[in-house]
């Protein structure tokens, strides 16, 4: 089980900062996850972040980075801006970028990323191509396959999208290509080849394609939200070219998200850093139940209530500290760690008969009814775990290239 010392370590190598800059949106997106479907999110109310509540974490992060908890002589970190949509509150980004500039931290580099759904990309196409932000462009496929992205009057929000990602298209074309990449939502209106068709064939990008989140569903919403989801390897295999779109998708497929993630854990021929192939491999380390990260391993998310998470993609109601109205940093990390090792103690049982555990996934954020009696879905015994590496054996079977092409670009990059 994880110690209060080991999240702070982990904070003070931090990879990723991601701001809710604002809580408010241009679309009205049926599927959202902020949206009619869920219910595990704090209300909406068209509320920004303020700057003072990013600098108080800012400055909080380079004291530890500053630290000799930090292992690393110069890390790159990831400033994030993330919604509602990020564009609206565009004052509150040159602000925190700016800010981070002039403080000049030391050990540290900084590159920037916005999930945006280019309603507004018009207006900030300089500022955003001036500072190389990583840009991740949401749309859904064509026109017809876009229609849950709608604005408050329920129009489709794709021509006036599409204009915009062309303009910044031709006036920053290196940008564009090194730079701007998709991510489409698949549902009940598209489907996996049709998106992979549109994006690749409009803009010569591989789109990432996710399925709509199924944890947080509202009781009364769950018919209408089976009746919209749509399972990306079902309608992947129902392509008329899968072989070609599941190759040119890669590491965006589960399907070789799957096999480099089997070969890594149980090819004893790979090493995970210098020490193992000098040394050799430890011969056990013990597993923590189910997939999930120690707090802030990853990233760190500032919700626009102030409320720290370990992750935008996990309930507001497992905030795990909070910025006070006086911009005080509140993280007790004894109390996260007990907190954390508490949840996770729920479903040891579960995790020590499961076949699957080196490979598993899941996180326990995302379980339901963690509170009381969590079960998780993914639990898996002998006879299934032996049908998995049998169809992993099949994959790397057909397709030999594609083995060594994850050996090259997966495993020793």
């Amino acid at each position: 089980m994880i110690t209060g010392k080991n999240i702070l370590k982990e904070l003070a190598n931090l990879r990723q900062l991601t701001f809710e800059v604002t809580d408010a949106c241009n679309l009205k997106c049926k599927y959202c996850g902020y949206g009619e479907f869920y219910n595990d999110y704090d209300q909406r109310d068209n509320v920004n972040l303020s700057f003072e509540k990013a600098v108080s974490i800012i400055d909080y992060l380079a004291t530890l980075w500053q630290s000799n908890l930090n292992k690393s002589a110069n890390r790159n970190v990831y400033i994030s801006f993330y919604g509602g949509e990020p564009l609206l509150n565009v004052p509150f980004i040159e602000k925190v970028i700016e800010y981070i500039k002039q403080k000049n931290i030391l050990n540290r580099t900084f590159t920037y990323s916005m999930t945006t759904n280019a309603m507004l990309l018009d207006r900030h196409i300089d500022f955003i191509a001036k500072n190389d932000f990583s840009l991740l462009i949401s749309l859904d496929g064509n026109k017809e396959q876009n229609g849950y992205r709608v604005d408050k009057n329920g129009k489709n929000s794709f021509d006036r999208i599409i204009k915009n990602i062309h303009l910044l298209k031709n006036k920053y074309p290196h940008y564009f290509n090194d730079r701007v990449n998709f991510n489409a939502v698949l549902h009940n209106k598209n489907t996996y080849e049709g998106v992979y068709n549109f994006i690749q064939t409009e803009f010569g990008k591989i789109p990432r394609i996710t399925e709509l989140n199924n944890m947080g569903i509202r009781e009364e919403k769950r018919g209408e939200f089976n009746s919209t989801y749509r399972n990306s390897n079902e309608s992947l295999m129902q392509s008329e070219h899968y072989d070609e779109i599941e190759k040119k998708m890669f590491l965006n497929s589960s399907n070789y998200q799957s096999v480099s993630t089997f070969l890594l854990k149980y090819n004893n021929s790979m090493f995970t850093d210098y020490n193992q192939l000098l040394y050799g491999k430890p011969e056990f380390k013990p597993l923590v139940p189910t997939g999930t990260c120690i707090p802030f391993s990853k990233k760190m998310f500032i919700t626009v209530k102030r409320k720290i998470l370990p992750c935008e993609r996990i309930g507001h109601q497992f905030s795990m500290g909070q910025i006070t109205e006086d911009n005080i940093v509140l993280l007790d990390f004894d109390q996260i760690a007990e907190r954390h090792n508490n949840y996770l103690q729920k479903v040891a049982n579960q995790c020590e008969s499961c076949k699957i555990q080196l490979l598993c996934t899941q996180c326990i954020y995302n379980l339901e009814n963690l509170e009381k009696s969590p079960r998780c879905l993914g639990h898996t015994n002998t006879k299934e775990f032996k049908n998995y590496v049998a169809s992993k054996m099949k994959f790397i079977e057909k397709h030999p290239e594609d083995y060594y092409r994850i050996l090259r670009e997966v495993v020793i990059e």
